[in-house]
């Protein structure tokens, strides 16, 4: 079985010697790297692993997470009592990963064949927000917003143009959103009119939080040649 899993993983190796390749190597199967993703804001049960990402099978759930903890990118551990379930949590090198996936969502989001209407998860909607951030729209904003999404809470905290957010209880956050990913983002990212979203504490502070974002501007289509 060993000598099974060290063919296949040759199978899959570039041989090339630059930083590039091998980090294709880690983290360039498909779903690798959104299975990281998902890791950014705390450990995850499988089966909220399995809900957010809605495309994945459970067999290759299975196999992505094997690899990523062989590879030492995720580890399995159990919370304490009273939950004392099975999670899986990025390691410290793992967690390093998310420039990787900032430069890379902010890279995407410029090609016209975006689609972004399709599903989104909440980590992934709330880790958008530390990549498009407008430092510029963010100055003199100082507060905190509370997100209610798909039964989970969340928070987002920005103050002297930066953000931090993470998934814990709203209680003590200046307002509140309850909403599901795809509607915050058609507000934030899209231009649809705020009222979608169920806002409790600071309206006004709301509003003026779903402005701070700005995607990068689209490519424009290649010349046609003559």
């Amino acid at each position: 079985m060993q000598l099974e899993k060290l063919t296949e993983s040759r199978k899959r190796a570039y041989d090339d010697a630059c930083g590039t390749a091998h980090g294709l190597e880690l983290i360039g199967d498909r779903w690798a790297l959104l299975v990281l993703r998902e890791l950014l804001l705390g450990p995850r049960r499988f089966s909220d692993l399995k809900t957010d990402l809605p495309g994945i099978s459970a067999n290759v759930l299975t196999q992505r997470l094997a690899e990523l903890e062989e590879r030492g990118l995720l580890r399995r551990t159990r919370l304490p009592p009273p939950a004392a379930r099975e999670v899986y949590e990025a390691t410290p090198w793992g967690l390093e990963v998310e420039p990787v996936i900032q430069a890379l969502g902010r890279w995407a989001a410029r090609s016209p064949r975006h689609d972004a209407t399709l599903p989104l998860s909440p980590v992934s909607i709330l880790t958008s927000f530390r990549t498009m951030i407008d430092e510029d729209r963010a100055k003199g904003f100082d507060g905190r917003i509370g997100f209610r999404l798909k039964g989970a809470e969340y928070f987002a905290r920005v103050r002297k143009g930066r953000i931090r957010v993470g998934r814990g209880p709203v209680e003590g956050c200046d307002a509140v959103i309850t909403t599901t990913p795809e509607e915050l983002a058609a507000v934030v990212y899209g231009g649809a009119p705020f009222e979608m979203l169920e806002v409790e504490g600071d309206e006004a502070l709301a509003r003026r939080f779903v402005t701070l974002f700005v995607l990068p501007p689209k490519v424009e289509a290649a010349a046609s040649l003559p």
